[in-house]
């Protein structure tokens, strides 16, 4: 049975650590990006750890990986999410910042 080094401590000197902040026009803009992001689990669970949080008006975005090349591998993937959720709001922006539709 393979044993994640995550598992062993909340922070292991052998990863590589990158925190990510993305800025947004609103705290409601990087909420939606947050709750559109987060849905999509990592697909190495025992080799990536990503936690998603806003503070203000911004995304932050922390990564563990076990080696370099997942670290580059998982981060562009998230700036490509962030790609693709800030041309989503930039096409319907204004009814997100409205709130929910009634219907």
């Amino acid at each position: 049975m393979y044993a994640s080094p995550f598992a062993a401590t909340p922070h292991n000197v052998d990863t590589i650590d990158r925190i990510i902040g993305i800025p947004f026009g609103s705290n409601k803009q990087a909420t939606i990006a947050k709750q559109a992001i987060e849905v999509d689990a990592e697909l190495q669970t025992q080799a990536v750890k990503r936690t998603l949080e806003v503070k203000n008006e911004v995304l932050i975005a922390s990564f563990s990986t076990l080696t370099i090349r997942l670290a580059r591998l998982t981060v562009n993937g998230f700036l490509e999410n962030v790609d693709l959720v800030v041309r989503t709001l930039e096409s319907f922006g204004e009814e997100a910042d409205k709130g929910p539709l009634k219907i």
